[in-house]
């Protein structure tokens, strides 16, 4: 995998580069908004006109463009969701639609472009640079924190603190009542927010699509824990478990369980909202001005990351189809607190 790290201060802002369009794209995220105005207010501090391109690539066909300024991203930056607002674009992925897409950014003057988004706003966006060899800078921004080339992405941090505050609270009546919580938090592809959550809430047990733990390794677990009296325990499941879904489990469980009350909580789309963290903002206003100044000092075709607290520029084609891998020594330590 190719990175580049770029020293700030050695940068040349020499780019022919004029207007600078910035879409949020795929499911929302907490710290959308802070990218959006740190991407807007460094365009115009260097001189740049922007336009928001509203709807993600829908705005972009339907030609849905509005010119910003530093005032239209005010008071923005403490907002969960994306003030452009976002869509999945089925005639995007058509040769057609990009096309109506092109000629849209063409009569707007826009000539460089900045998505905020997942890893299928990336590969749209690679393969319309492909096409129109538009100059283009992406921002992670997905809570499930699965994009290869950097150690977080825009929203994990803040969707992680919601479904732990969550856990917290229903820490509190599992242990009043003696009771079994098998607790789904989203990760389809990827248990990051499971196996964090899991640490952070004390859970007994976390099952995410990374690893292999078969039914009986869980029945087991809960079966000791029962023999030594244990009162209460929370489980926590990422919703693309190949074990399947909390209420799943639950039911399988219930059939071999006498000693818990089992209770099922789905946190779903509660982790996607809500006022982004100190940490999302912060690293959603590194990324949106690197992104523009990357695009400024030649970068095109590349993704935003952090590594080691490092901005990074990556290559699309070595990070489209590979995921953010799962850190080993969290799992282990999961399991060591578990007992």
């Amino acid at each position: 995998m190719v990175s580049v790290f770029l020293n700030l201060r050695q940068k040349r802002m020499d780019s022919k580069i004029s207007k600078i369009g910035v879409f949020t794209s795929g499911g929302d995220a907490p710290g959308m908004n802070a990218a959006l105005r740190a991407v807007v207010r460094a365009s115009i501090f260097y001189k740049k006109e922007v336009y928001g391109i509203m709807q993600g690539y829908e705005g972009m066909i339907s030609g849905d463009i509005v010119k910003l300024g530093a005032r239209s991203v005010g008071n923005i930056i403490q907002r969960g969701g994306t003030i452009l607002k976002t869509a999945r674009s089925q005639e995007f992925r058509t040769k057609e639609g990009r096309e109506k897409a092109y000629l849209n950014l063409k009569k707007s003057g826009v000539d460089a472009l900045v998505a905020i988004g997942g890893d299928g706003t990336f590969t749209g966006l690679h393969k319309f640079f492909e096409e129109y060899s538009v100059p283009s800078v992406c921002i992670p921004g997905t809570i499930d924190n699965d994009l290869a080339g950097t150690d977080y992405t825009i929203g994990f941090d803040t969707a992680t603190n919601t479904a732990v505050d969550a856990i917290d609270k229903i820490r509190d009546t599992a242990i009043s009542h003696n009771r079994l919580f098998f607790i789904e938090v989203m990760g389809r592809n990827s248990g990051y927010i499971a196996l964090n959550c899991g640490i952070a809430g004390g859970a007994v047990a976390t099952i995410i699509p990374e690893e292999s733990m078969t039914l009986e390794e869980l029945f087991n677990k809960l079966d000791e824990g029962g023999k030594t009296n244990k009162k209460s325990s929370l489980i926590v499941v990422a919703e693309g478990s190949k074990l399947g879904g909390a209420m799943e489990l639950a039911e399988k469980f219930s059939q071999r369980n006498n000693y818990f009350d089992i209770k099922v909580t789905i946190l779903g789309h509660l982790q996607r909202g809500g006022t982004p963290t100190y940490f999302d903002r912060v690293l959603a206003s590194k990324m949106g001005v690197a992104a523009v100044e990357g695009l400024l000092n030649g970068q095109k075709d590349v993704m935003v990351g952090i590594r080691n607290n490092q901005i990074v520029y990556n290559d699309f084609s070595t990070i489209i189809n590979h995921q953010h891998e799962i850190d080993s020594e969290s799992l282990r330590i999961a399991k060591i607190l578990s007992i």
